[in-house]
């Protein structure tokens, strides 16, 4: 089978294709043909360097990843062959609180990855997809989706009517757009692009400002909210964007931190928490139960996630460069067809 291999901080040049032989199957594994797998800022980070993994050994990348069930273990009462599946990003946690085992083995960090044309997993690793969902979509869900649907539900704690606001148009933002227009909250969006914001608009997005030509977009979220700003912030911009999000939220509203696309350094003064009685948290994607929450919503509400680019298999490298290059609306795939 082809396979995707790279050593961590090799950069996307050091991106290598190779034939290995599948794994066996374990009693309580399954072994899935994967059709598509997408792309996450955590992967690029992993390519280029520098992001915690397991193994200084050349490792597949890749977390997301949906296909077919093609082979069962002996103990396996979850699935049966022909299954549409998904992965879940923490193997090990699959319900509750989050916990440091729980979150060891994260797939595409050194514990195996979905870049390749067969996977193996244990049962409880695995979710079945939306019907309605192609594989590119189902995919992901894994990250992008289920750390939307944590910060918005599970830790943001939306209600109908609330106000949301999102930066950038990347995978969660995007998710998240779709999410909370389904559950019938006010959506404002950032973005440097006047025609991304149009297509945000588009999607349900109530308003959009331009962070390049309004760069203390803070004010302008506040001003859109009537002076009182936003009740939920999806912070994935980090060290250049936390000052903004603070300034946009509402008193006691709440800022879930997901990323640092813009860099994961800055300093933040206290006050701007305790005057205001913000609340903010940080968001590490999520565990089984929260994908499979979402994947009924999904189910329900007839959700289609946004998947800008799908590449061939055999072009990840052009795939990292394409997510480097900050063109992608929504998701990134690579189609193993």
């Amino acid at each position: 089978m082809k396979t995707w291999r790279v050593v961590a901080g090799s950069r996307i040049e050091g991106l290598a294709l190779g034939e290995e032989t599948p794994a066996r199957t374990g009693s309580t594994q399954l072994r899935v043909r994967v059709h598509a797998a997408t792309l996450n800022y955590r992967d690029l980070l992993i390519v280029n360097g520098p992001y915690p993994v397991s193994t200084q050994a050349p490792l597949v990348p890749g977390s997301d990843g949906a296909g077919e069930v093609v082979e069962v273990g002996s103990a396996v009462t979850r699935f049966k062959s022909g299954d549409r599946v998904a992965t879940c990003f923490f193997p090990n946690w699959v319900d509750g609180r989050m916990s440091r085992p729980g979150i060891t083995g994260a797939l595409g960090g050194g514990d195996g990855g979905t870049f390749a044309e067969e996977i193996v997993l244990d049962e409880r690793a695995l979710v079945r997809s939306p019907a309605h969902l192609d594989f590119a979509q189902a995919a992901s869900l894994t990250c992008a989706g289920t750390t939307a649907w944590h910060a918005l539900f599970e830790a943001g704690r939306l209600r109908p009517g609330n106000t949301v606001l999102l930066l950038g148009t990347g995978g969660v933002s995007i998710w998240a757009l779709q999410l909370a227009k389904a559950a019938g909250a006010r959506v404002i969006i950032t973005s440097s692009s006047n025609e991304k914001l149009a297509r945000a608009r588009a999607l349900g997005a109530d308003a959009g400002i331009n962070y390049a030509q309004v760069p203390e977009w803070g004010a302008e979220v506040r001003r859109l909210t009537g002076g009182e700003g936003v009740d939920l912030v999806l912070e994935v911009g980090g060290e250049k964007t936390l000052a903004q999000s603070l300034a946009s939220v509402r008193m006691q509203g709440a800022v879930m931190v997901i990323g640092g696309v813009s860099g994961l350094g800055g300093t933040m003064v206290p006050r701007q928490l305790v005057g205001v009685a913000t609340r903010m948290q940080g968001v590490y994607v999520g565990s089984r139960q929260m994908h499979e929450d979402l994947a009924r919503f999904v189910e329900v509400a007839q959700i289609k996630p946004v998947v800008d680019r799908v590449f061939a298999g055999t072009e990840a490298p052009d795939a990292f460069r394409y997510l480097a290059a900050g063109k992608h609306f929504g998701k990134v795939a690579l189609s193993f067809a």
